[in-house]
């Protein structure tokens, strides 16, 4: 392994009824006021967000209810939020949702103690130096927020789809109740799966240098996925399937199997982004678009690792075939597999590419890829 420090201070609740507790999760940190931040009203109808504020009530923590964040969580609504934020002096943000959701809490955290504009975060003009602390009720398992300090939001008027980091944006405790995740739809846990699967794949073929450990590591994690999505689509309320689901997205980008690798990089993630901010594909979606056309364009930089890869996960020895098994796969649960299917015409590869460049810009990978050889992996995805 290579030299590296590891530090996450995310406290995870799992279980079920951890969301009933949330009041005194706020209240040990030491805050007496939060914005409850969501996406759809059923959660209202569900009646967990009745839960949530009496939770908070029931421990003195006052607090305000904003909703409408949306699948792909836009910078005017996390500005808006930022504005009630300093208009009542909330002191915490509670995100209930999946990682759209998390997502824009930790914008909102970081935008709330700063007297500039947040966008200055996404695009390296300032650093997170304070933020307010994020706490977290999971409704989807999917992206890893729960216990990570990265977040991702799109501008609305210049479309570009971009990160926030910062060790100050690890949400303080994160719950993870299966029992809340009981109701997603079968198309958003295929898009959830497949989300899994890219951060682990875009480590796993990334890296210059994979540590056994962490190699054996990602394999277990896509096992577990794919045995557990077999489970829920015929079972959505199978508990323990769902527990390890959700344990397994949370694994796939806490950290963990980062620790001693080198030489990584978000490739899938760079393409994807351009294509949910400048055509609003929900982002597994869009990842399972991108994922098995870039392994084809990339597979030879890493020939061993996509041997390793298709033998491990699909028990094929060789690495075209297990590419075709991972896209077998991806439709046997209901994910696109071409831009097509994801409602992207051919003739938008062009503009894509032009975004993804200016992502690619951004995270310092416009060494590695060009526009051109963007446009080759977004052809490989048309048919």
């Amino acid at each position: 392994m290579r030299n590296f420090t590891f530090y996450n201070p995310t406290r995870i609740e799992f279980g079920k009824g951890k969301e009933n507790h949330i009041g005194r999760y706020v209240r040990e940190s030491g805050a007496e006021s939060a914005l409850i931040l969501y996406g759809s009203e059923r959660i209202r109808q569900s009646g967990l967000l009745g839960r949530i504020e009496a939770s908070l009530t029931g421990k003195g923590v006052a607090f305000e209810s904003m909703g409408g964040v949306v699948s792909n969580p836009k910078l005017s609504h996390v500005k808006k939020a930022i504005g009630l934020m300093t208009a009542k002096n909330l002191q915490a943000v509670v995100a209930v949702g999946g990682g759209s959701v998390l997502d824009s809490a930790k914008a909102i955290s970081a935008g709330t103690r700063y007297d500039g504009d947040v966008w200055d975060f996404f695009i390296g003009k300032a650093e997170v130096k304070d933020a307010v602390p994020v706490f977290a009720v999971m409704t989807l398992a999917a992206t890893g927020s729960e216990m990570n300090a990265y977040g991702v939001v799109t501008h609305d008027e210049t479309l570009e789809k971009l990160a926030i980091y910062s060790p100050f944006l690890n949400p303080r405790v994160s719950v993870i109740n299966p029992e809340l995740m009981a109701s997603v739809t079968p198309d958003y846990l295929a898009y959830s799966a497949v989300d899994i699967f890219a951060h682990c794949l875009d480590l796993y073929f990334s890296a210059s240098y994979l540590p056994e450990y962490n190699a054996a590591l990602i394999e277990n994690i896509l096992r577990t996925v794919m045995r557990t999505t077999a489970v829920l689509l015929e079972n959505p309320a199978d508990y323990d399937a769902r527990g390890e689901f959700a344990w397994a997205a949370t694994m796939a980008l806490n950290g963990l199997t980062f620790v001693g690798v080198e030489g990584n990089s978000f490739d899938t993630h760079m393409v994807e982004h351009a294509m949910s901010a400048l055509y609003n594909v929900p982002h597994g979606a869009g990842l399972a678009v991108v994922l098995p056309a870039w392994m084809t364009w990339y597979k030879r930089r890493r020939p061993e690792r996509f041997q390793r890869f298709a033998l491990q996960i699909f028990g094929v020895n060789d690495s075209g075939a297990g590419i075709e098994r991972l896209k077998a796969w991806f439709k046997s649960i209901g994910a696109p597999l071409t831009l097509a299917e994801a409602g992207i015409p051919e003739s938008g590869i062009d503009a894509l590419a032009d975004n993804a460049m200016g992502l690619a810009r951004n995270w310092g990978m416009d060494g590695a890829y060009t526009k051109d050889s963007i446009v080759e992996i977004l052809k490989l995805a048309v048919v």
